[in-house]
């Protein structure tokens, strides 16, 4: 069954994305594990140090397309309002926390690495957020947060092409932090875990909380966000975009910037 599953050791909790026949895929009720899971890791006296991974060979391949409608449209609550509750939980976990990335990192597997402290990436991985190649409109708070990673110029292109890049090219563009080969990657994970588990916890809790303040005009545009997610929802792009994807087509968009309606 699809799950986040969790172990403590030494003072460090791993968390892993567990979906392995669907590259890690997460699925609306992973989504939801989020926020407890975290807030049970946050009380724990005994966590000092949070990482994530997925489970097999891959950190996650996003979003599931097969649930994406009750990921993204869930009743009652704000487009989306599952993977934002998820990221931005993970951004606010008061311990140091540590992405540890192989193989696909896409869409909201890159939201979920992105909410991290740290991101460790094997020199095989893959890299890219695929919202406009399904037709919706990826999260303000995980646009924010990818404009203060990489720049405004790199967020544009790596959101407007769907285009996927190799874990140097990431690197280069700020996404992770460091690169290693696979041979080394556990290995890194776990010395850097060790590392974090041993500093001060005072000194790195109110470190993290004055770099979180630095951010803090994320939700200025909340109201823009909620305009383009009504959009999508009318539009046709998204049932669209999700069928080619099933079918490993290219997909043909019916929503014209020109008119904001159906191409006739």
């Amino acid at each position: 069954m699809p799950e986040l599953t969790v172990t403590t050791a030494g003072g460090v909790a791993t968390v892993v994305i567990d979906n392995p026949s669907r590259r890690n895929s997460i699925t609306l009720e992973m989504w939801q594990q989020f926020v407890p899971l975290l807030d049970e890791l946050a009380a724990d006296p005994d966590v000092r140090v949070l990482v994530i991974r997925g489970s097999g060979e891959n950190f996650s391949a996003g979003a599931d397309i097969g649930d994406l409608d009750r990921i993204l449209r869930d009743p009652g609550l704000p487009d989306g309002a599952w993977v934002t509750r998820a990221e931005e939980a993970l951004a606010a976990f008061p311990k140091p926390t540590v992405a540890a990335i192989h193989g696909y990192c896409v869409g909201g597997g890159w939201e979920i690495a992105g909410a991290c402290d740290i991101r460790i990436s094997t020199d095989g991985s893959t890299f890219g957020i695929t919202a406009s190649r399904i037709g919706i409109v990826y999260p303000l708070s995980g646009i924010s947060r990818l404009v203060r990673l990489a720049g405004e110029a790199t967020a544009r292109y790596l959101l407007f092409s769907g285009d996927t890049v190799d874990a140097s090219t990431a690197f280069s563009m700020g996404l992770v932090t460091k690169v290693v080969p696979a041979a080394h990657f556990a290995g890194e994970i776990a010395s850097i875990a060790t590392t974090l588990s041993y500093r001060s916890q005072l000194s790195i809790v109110a470190m993290k909380s004055l770099i979180g303040a630095l951010g803090a005009r994320a939700h200025e545009l909340d109201a823009e966000l909620a305009r383009w997610q009504a959009e999508s929802d009318n539009s046709d792009d998204p049932a669209i975009g999700a069928a080619a994807f099933a079918a490993r087509e290219q997909p043909t968009f019916t929503w014209n910037a020109s008119t904001r309606n159906r191409a006739t």
